[in-house]
């Protein structure tokens, strides 16, 4: 009788790591859903040639060539070779042997194995040069101060992913005898099965199975690690380039009650005691700016979701690069990190926040970050998945300045002489045009 139980665990496996990571996108959503709402629908066209252009194309990666290079080589191979996933799932399910051999033809699927395995071996070896730069060269923007700790060894666990995994895959197919006596696509397992010529054919049976075994549990161990890791960008980088602002770089949004406020002042037929109207169901007056993760739209909640921290936007600051205490990248990973503080609260009070005497500001991103920032944009056109810090950072200062009053010294004192003077400088009305004279 035929024992089906391999079948049957490697199916309750697969059913738990595929409904592990169903549970943790809900949250993902639920948790982005937090933010106020925005339409980002318009200009589809655009958005789709973004999406194809800089999510799929990479085409903002190779502004710095290698690392740019070796990004798009684990990318497209990491990719290409999970399609190989297919094949593995059936044989689990089926208790078959590499079911789409026979149909496919040695041709056909010598092809597709070969490409698989010449993948493999370039991505193993982009990924150790990534591995070199970034704990032997130790390029300066994988060791920013936020960079340590956690951020850090989530850094090299997933590069040590990359490499187990295309380690096993090459494993795999070098100790499967069928598979090399065929032919068909062992374009590099072929020199690697020389090193188990002495091994019987029983004892390569058993390699090829733990490494099929390990290869498949590996990548579903991936797959649910990637919520809790900055590689969730592999999955958010296309909402995200999709939605992302198309507006010109800059170009800040308006309040809506300010821009009423002030056109009602601009009225001359306006009565300036009249009160604004009332509605039954008028809620409380909305918040100007941002104090808390729940006051910024879902977008730039994404947006601290999807970050790389590549450094990119770090390490083209002016802020960051003068020594400032503003590092664009942070204000990323301390916006995801509130989030899923928030979210934690969320699941723990079935349901609804209970506020816990935090909020981004002050407790997670200081004033001194916000203010540092020169608002040049340099971070927002240097990420390579569109990411646009800045927003965050102007929404902030907004709350500072329009809820608390509590703008810098200098900033105040230019916003006091425009009121009085109607000019930034300490001029009098009438020599505010001088200037034109010199």
């Amino acid at each position: 009788m035929e024992n089906y139980t391999p079948n049957i665990f490697f199916a309750f496996i697969l059913v738990a790591g595929i409904g592990y990571f169903v549970m943790n996108v809900r949250k993902l959503i639920r948790n982005i859903k937090l933010g106020k709402d925005i339409d980002r629908t318009d200009r589809k066209p655009e958005r789709w040639k973004n999406m194809a252009k800089i999510a799929l194309g990479q085409y903002r990666m190779v502004r710095r060539p290698v690392s740019g290079a070796l990004h798009i080589i684990v990318y497209v191979g990491f990719l290409i070779i999970n399609i190989e996933m297919l094949e593995i799932v059936i044989d689990g399910l089926l208790g078959t042997h590499r079911v789409f051999q026979k149909p496919l033809g040695d041709g056909l699927y010598g092809f597709l194995i070969g490409t698989f395995e010449i993948l493999a071996i370039m991505v193993f070896i982009a990924v150790t040069v990534f591995w070199f730069r970034r704990n032997v060269e130790k390029v300066k923007r994988f060791w920013n101060k936020e960079m340590q700790g956690w951020p850090k060894n989530d850094g090299n666990i997933i590069l040590y992913f990359e490499m187990v995994l295309m380690s096993l895959f090459l494993l795999m197919n070098a100790t499967d005898v069928t598979f090399q006596n065929s032919g068909a696509g062992n374009v590099i397992s072929q020199f690697i099965a020389p090193w188990f010529s002495n091994f019987s054919h029983e004892e390569l049976h058993m390699i090829e199975k733990v490494a099929w075994w390990l290869h498949i549990v590996g990548i579903l161990i991936f797959l649910n690690y990637l919520y809790y890791s900055k590689h969730l960008h592999i999955l958010l980088a296309f909402p995200n380039t999709f939605f992302a602002n198309l507006k010109p770089k800059g170009q800040f949004t308006n309040v809506a009650a300010v821009t009423n406020e002030v056109k009602m002042m601009m009225d001359p037929d306006a009565d300036p005691y009249a009160m604004p109207e009332e509605s039954e169901n008028e809620s409380e007056p909305e918040k100007f700016g941002a104090s808390d993760v729940m006051d910024l739209n879902w977008v730039q909640l994404m947006n601290a979701y999807t970050c790389t921290e590549c450094g990119r936007c770090t390490s083209s600051c002016p802020a960051n690069l003068t020594g400032k205490e503003l590092s664009p990248r942070a204000i990323m990973m301390k916006t995801r990190d509130r989030l899923e503080e928030v979210g934690k609260n969320i699941d723990a009070n079935k349901g609804t926040f209970v506020p816990d005497g935090k909020q981004l500001l002050d407790d997670y991103i200081t004033r001194e970050e916000l203010w540092a920032c020169t608002t040049c944009n340099a971070c927002v056109q240097e990420c390579p998945v569109n990411i646009d810090p800045l927003s965050i950072i102007m929404e902030m200062r907004r709350y500072l300045v329009m809820e608390e009053s509590a703008a810098p010294q200098e900033l105040n004192m230019m916003m006091t002489n425009i009121e009085n003077n109607g000019a930034p400088w300490q001029y009098s009305q009438m020599d505010r045009l001088n200037w034109k004279d010199e």
